[in-house]
């Protein structure tokens, strides 16, 4: 699917640039289910890593009978001192907060964390928006803590074929926390294409 998107823009250089850490070997046609994971936080970048996963997503729906879903992750790491909590929610339901731990603060503290948490689902619903389109399996996550532990874990639990990011080189700190996370993923990490070069 790259190379065909590499050929549509007439870059030679498009899958080398985007492929920002590799994984083992596998071959699409050997996957039943196909699952795209795509770490979104809102930016102009993350919107292009989303464009580019539903495009890949399309494409191969397209070229092939595998199921393929896009699971779309906002991870906040303003909530990570609340205790880990978990969500996620199909294309059909709204974001529901698995466990909400109740701890003595004051007012202020509560008020700040409940707008937090309508920020991070005013985020997932915008990416929503943005997939409507593509009608095929959808799944956002908001996980809370620190955005690279946070992202292997949900692809590793998904079993991701592919981890797009919106980043635009392998050099960006985010990146490089994953490539030296101390094993080998199991799933290829794609960025997006310098913008300045498209």
């Amino acid at each position: 699917m790259l190379a065909r998107l590499q050929a549509t823009l007439d870059r030679s250089d498009l899958v080398s640039q985007m492929l920002l850490i590799p994984s083992r070997t596998f071959e699409l046609s050997s996957l039943t289910a196909i699952n795209l994971v795509v770490g979104y936080s809102g930016s102009i970048n993350s919107q292009a890593a989303l464009d580019l996963t539903l495009w890949i997503a399309h494409q191969t729906k397209i070229a092939t009978s595998q199921q393929v879903t896009v699971q779309m992750v906002y991870v906040s790491e303003e909530l990570a001192t609340v205790s880990p909590v978990r969500s996620s929610r199909s294309s059909t339901g709204r974001t529901s907060v698995l466990a909400m731990p109740q701890q003595p603060s004051i007012r202020q503290e509560a008020l700040e964390k409940s707008r937090q948490f309508e920020q991070a689902d005013r985020i997932l619903w915008q990416a929503r928006c943005l997939a409507e389109e593509w009608r095929g399996a959808l799944k956002t996550h908001l996980r809370f803590g620190k955005v690279g532990e946070q992202l292997i874990e949900v692809a590793c639990q998904e079993e991701a074929s592919l981890l797009i990011l919106g980043c635009e080189s392998a050099q960006v700190p985010l990146v490089r926390q994953l490539a030296n996370q101390g094993k080998a993923l199991p799933f290829s990490v794609l960025g997006i294409p310098s913008m300045d070069e498209v």
